[in-house]
């Protein structure tokens, strides 16, 4: 394929030849472009900007895709306790499951088995909370549960607890879902609708930062790769010992990542088995990733590594939501890379305005303060827990703003330009220097019917022309 009439880095009317999966000849300009072969097609970019296929380094593909047979029970779509009941009850079927995500104690305060029972009590129920660490079940669906879990040899993880309230217990419940008939898995054909949609907005590569990803999960996502039901480039997270060993895909589609680790307040955290979990993931050669959403976790991670023996360069922090100066201080000393999420500001920021300890409002979800003090920063969606759309990132990135209006951390926006390269760093080094087209690189790239400049002017490109992974085209818009 050869790629005419581009912008790329700001400059007009250059040509991009693609062959074999790899970028072989960039243009300077007119009168230095590779001229079209006999059989080779040709794509008139029309000055649109050419850049390199959008990464998304932190999102969880098959939370993702499960949302298609959902019902949402959070804000926007849900926001009252009697808007919770009739979004439940509809969806209620004799014999079926409902299952239902994005939950917040705004809708109906802390629910648990007998609330649930209340609203919908004669079909099994399990509803998600949208930090998604907590599943809430009623009492039809936590009797279904117990009965699996007694034909499975009773007794892996524990009594269910009574109050219905499974605490990360994903791993569990998918088993005895499946054991259950409630259907826990997730088919191809939703992974290719969320595939499909990811490159409509240019995204060519994915970090799917999952923390229980097993052998199941690993044969699913293999599947949607090999058959091209998931077009994307994909980085998996999970435990020390996950295995993409048998991929038959082309090298690089399919690659794992750094070792996930999850910290939450109120839970125990033993140093020595944190410390053994980054030590598992050394001696395997990879990286570490902690999930860190509060100033404690930030503070036990930091001290986990150092009871490891220090940090490596590429292990990481999910999220730092919570960034105050003595934090980032020690963030930069240890040299580790943060993977954020600023539009839960654009999503989330009222209730964080209402909510959130009024000492931690101006560090949420830091931009400018980290790349200023040197850390590499790079973002992802969190889909489902977050909005999909990388570019609704980068605008939250640099406006900061509430649905309300309000500006949370003003000193912390970005140009647009720097939010765009959140997205634009190599998968493996998140926060790195931004992929640029140029010869010898892999052919993930995203085309955009506008010039660079209006792209940053609102950073609200629309559809991509054209998103091809590896040199094959995945999406081709208008």
């Amino acid at each position: 394929m050869l790629i005419v009439n581009a912008e790329i880095d700001g400059r007009g009317g250059r040509a991009v030849r693609v062959e074999n999966g790899l970028v072989v000849a960039v243009g300077a300009g007119p009168g230095d472009n590779p001229r079209p072969g006999a059989a080779e097609d040709v794509v008139d970019a029309r000055g649109g900007m050419l850049l390199p296929g959008l990464h998304d380094h932190h999102l969880h593909l098959l939370a993702l895709a499960a949302v298609a047979s959902s019902v949402p029970a959070g804000p926007p779509a849900v926001r009252t306790a009697a808007e919770l009941a009739a979004a439940l009850r509809a969806a209620a079927r004799p014999g079926g499951w409902v299952r239902a995500v994005g939950y917040h104690e705004s809708v109906a305060g802390d629910l648990d088995r007998a609330a649930l029972d209340a609203i919908v009590g004669d079909v099994p129920v399990r509803l998600q909370h949208r930090s998604g660490a907590l599943w809430i079940v009623n009492s039809p669906a936590l009797a279904a549960l117990r009965a699996a879990g007694e034909r499975d040899g009773a007794g892996a993880g524990g009594a269910l607890p009574a109050d219905g309230r499974l605490f990360r217990s994903d791993e569990r419940l998918g088993r005895l879902l499946g054991l259950a008939g409630a259907g826990g898995g997730v088919e191809l054909a939703d992974l290719a609708v969320v595939g499909a949609r990811l490159a409509g907005y240019g995204v060519t590569g994915l970090t799917d930062a999952t923390a229980t990803t097993g052998p199941a999960q690993v044969t699913t996502l293999r599947g949607a790769l090999e058959t091209g039901a998931l077009p994307q480039r994909l980085l998996l997270t999970g435990p020390p010992g996950v295995d993409v060993a048998g991929a038959s895909v082309s090298p690089g589609r399919l690659r794992l990542g750094p070792v996930k680790i999850v910290l939450d307040d109120g839970q125990p955290v033993d140093l020595d088995e944190l410390a053994e979990t980054v030590l598992a993931a050394r001696r395997r050669a990879r990286r570490v990733a902690v999930h860190c959403v509060t100033r404690l976790q930030l503070a036990l991670a930091l001290a986990g590594f150092d009871a490891a023996g220090g940090t490596l360069p590429g292990d990481r922090i999910e999220h730092a939501a919570v960034l105050p100066p003595d934090l980032l201080d020690a963030v930069v000393a240890a040299g580790l890379t943060i993977v954020t999420q600023p539009h839960f500001l654009a999503e989330r920021g009222d209730a964080y305005l209402a909510d959130v300890d009024p000492d931690d409002l101006p560090w949420l979800y830091r931009c400018a303060g980290p790349i200023a003090a040197g850390v590499p920063l790079a973002a992802g969606t969190d889909a489902p827990f977050g909005g999909d759309d990388p570019w609704a990132s980068m605008r939250a990135a640099v406006h900061r703003a509430a649905p309300s209006g309000r500006v949370l951390g003003p000193d912390e926006t970005l140009t647009a330009a720097r939010a765009l390269e959140l997205y634009l760093g190599d998968p493996a080094d998140p926060g790195g220097p931004p992929r640029r087209v140029v010869a010898g690189t892999p052919a993930d790239l995203c085309l955009l019917a506008e010039p660079r400049r209006a792209v940053l002017a609102d950073l609200d490109p629309g559809p991509a022309v054209l998103t091809m992974v590896d040199g094959t085209v995945v999406h081709h818009g208008r």
